[in-house]
């Protein structure tokens, strides 16, 4: 009878009640069941954030609570919307701008860490240069496909860095691809240390730049990081 429970719950990928079920103490047949799918569902749930968090490679984050204060917030956004990741229900981007380490991949590593324990949310997250290089290559092997379909079915691209390195003419292009298969169909979260302005410094074409930035900005919101580097003033005070 064992070796038959055993199977059944094998072959109803019940993984949890197949290895524990003898553990479960219970009063009744009811209470010995309902305990029984609450630690399977319990246990599926953890196995799936666990493996969003695989997917989505986020940077490791610091221990201090996230500092709000030198952050200006538009209208038609505020903090819960933005921890609670209600805009990529949304499917707006999020442009997050300021100098180099006033805590915007912090933030967008947040964001992200929030919306796969609450939401289950699909993500993935790239420097930009990462990313430019994973196109490039995969279109050179004849992958580039494959790669385009893994970034459809994300729910939200964290897009990191940008500004810091100048992209050739088919990075660009490809990234441009990337930006327009994302646009109204999912949100993006871009940080960067440059002015929309500048932007032209990275894309490399005037025209191929105003056409990124029309598609980002549309249904988006942009967040100003203002105030010195965070690891500046740790090396200043240790």
């Amino acid at each position: 009878m064992i070796d038959q429970i055993e199977d059944y719950a094998k072959r109803l990928k019940l993984s949890w009640i197949r290895e524990n079920y003898r553990e479960i103490q219970a009063g009744s047949n009811e209470e010995y069941l309902l305990k029984l799918f609450e630690k399977e569902v319990q246990n599926r749930e953890e196995r799936k954030v666990n493996l969003l968090l695989s997917q989505a490679q986020l940077p490791k984050t610091g221990k201090s609570p996230f500092q709000w204060d030198h952050i200006q917030i538009p209208q038609g956004i505020d903090r819960t919307n933005i921890l609670e990741g209600q805009f990529i229900q949304n499917k707006e981007n999020l442009i997050l701008y300021g100098g180099v380490g006033t805590g915007k991949t912090y933030l967008a590593t947040l964001i992200s860490l929030n919306a796969i324990h609450n939401f289950g949310i699909r993500i993935k997250f790239f420097t930009m240069a990462s990313l430019v290089n994973s196109l490039i290559d995969a279109n050179q092997k004849g992958n580039l496909s494959k790669l385009m379909k893994q970034i459809e079915n994300l729910d939200l691209l964290v897009l990191d860095e940008l500004g810091y390195i100048p992209l050739n003419k088919e990075g660009a292009e490809l990234l441009f691809q990337v930006i327009s298969m994302c646009y109204e169909t999912k949100s993006i979260v871009i940080t960067t240390n440059l002015q929309f302005g500048q932007w032209n410094h990275v894309f490399g074409d005037p025209i191929l730049t105003e056409a990124v930035i029309d598609r980002l900005i549309h249904h988006s919101h942009l967040l100003l990081f203002t105030g010195e580097s965070y690891r500046y003033k740790e090396s200043i005070s240790e």
